[in-house]
């Protein structure tokens, strides 16, 4: 059994162009006719209905008629986006708002344009939370000698084929190294492209890299403005969210390419996703909300830890190989949520 298997992914479908106000904010309208008004009521160009390539409406894929705020986060007029049903058609939406090709977005914040991990867009955004769009800046290579078993990344991906840097612990072989920064893209290794690799993928390369050998890594790393810096590698307050992400509602993305409007996690679950989120960090090496959140609601339900893994081994999770000791320290933070043992 293979231990990672790979999806293709879905092409989002084109869109019709952007027009631009006299106000200098840009104005994005989808493909299904959006009743030109956003969140707060005000008014926006319309557009007519366009087909796609094919003359017809991409199926079985709800694209909910939300319009989000957006903005580069190195510096922007403001756009409003909507008719995306993943994080990758948000991805071309974004693009094509702003006529730049989807590749050169690195990854999402909400609420905040600076590289603010805990604001990371993941696989639901709040409906009042504003989007920030994080470009490629420069590339870089480096050097590094793997002197210990664990360089101490944490890994995340965008859900567009770009895996990069969440989490640097301090101390590491990579913390030593000043050039490496949070929110850098890995792009290769020692020459190889992992463009278009999971976080799983490039962690188990990483791994694999022998204690004592050298390798050499390409990095990019999310461009920058005169006012927006990187944020410190360690900890910090979690930034608040003055007039944003005020809505108790999210949009979340499904598995199976679907987004739907659901309540805001309670603190059990939220405790429970985020308990196995640091669990899939100190086995895997990923950071990986949606992943969390999947095996969450696999075992929300469950009774015992023998009926979980046989939920794990009848999804699309069977492919990552679980062992058995890693499916009981799951089970563990499912139940320790439920039973209120988490503090947020």
């Amino acid at each position: 059994m293979p231990l990672f298997n790979k999806k293709s992914a879905k092409i989002s479908n084109p869109s019709p162009p952007m027009t631009k106000d006299p106000h200098h904010h840009l104005f994005y309208e989808n493909n299904n006719g959006f009743n030109g008004k956003n969140l707060a009521g005000s008014t926006m160009p319309t557009a007519p209905h366009i087909d796609d390539l094919n003359g017809s409406h991409e199926a079985n894929v709800t694209k909910p008629q939300l319009v989000f705020n957006c903005q580069l986060a190195h510096g922007s007029p403001t756009g409003f986006i909507t008719g995306f049903a993943s994080v990758k058609e948000l991805y071309q939406k974004i693009a094509e708002c702003y006529d730049f090709a989807m590749d050169e977005i690195l990854f999402c914040t909400l609420n905040s344009h600076k590289v603010d991990m805990s604001n990371l867009l993941g696989g639901q955004i709040g409906l009042n939370d504003f989007i920030f769009a994080h470009k490629k800046g420069r590339a870089k290579e480096v050097e590094i000698v793997k002197s210990e078993d664990a360089l101490g990344l944490t890994i995340t991906d965008n859900g567009a084929g770009y895996a990069f840097i969440k989490r640097i612990k301090s101390g590491s072989v990579i913390d030593r190294i000043q050039h490496i920064q949070v929110g850098d893209h890995i792009e290769k290794l020692d020459g190889i492209n992992v463009v278009g690799k999971r976080h799983y993928e490039v962690a188990r390369m990483l791994k694999d890299i022998p204690t004592g050998s050298t390798f050499t890594i390409r990095l990019v790393e999310p461009m920058k403005s005169g006012f927006q810096g990187i944020a410190p590698r360690k900890g910090g307050a979690k930034q608040s969210k003055p007039g944003y992400g005020s809505g108790k509602e999210t949009l979340r993305f499904k598995a199976n390419g679907n987004a739907a409007i659901e309540d805001e996690h309670d603190d059990a679950t939220q405790c429970g996703i985020d308990a196995i989120n640091t669990l899939l960090d100190s086995f895997m090496g990923i950071n990986d909300t949606e992943l969390a959140t999947q095996i969450w609601d696999l075992g929300s339900n469950k009774t015992n830890s023998m009926d979980f893994a046989e939920a794990i081994d009848a999804s699309d999770l069977e492919a990552f190989g679980f062992t058995d000791d890693f499916i009981i320290e799951l089970w563990g933070a499912i139940t320790d949520a439920r039973q209120g043992r988490h503090r947020r």
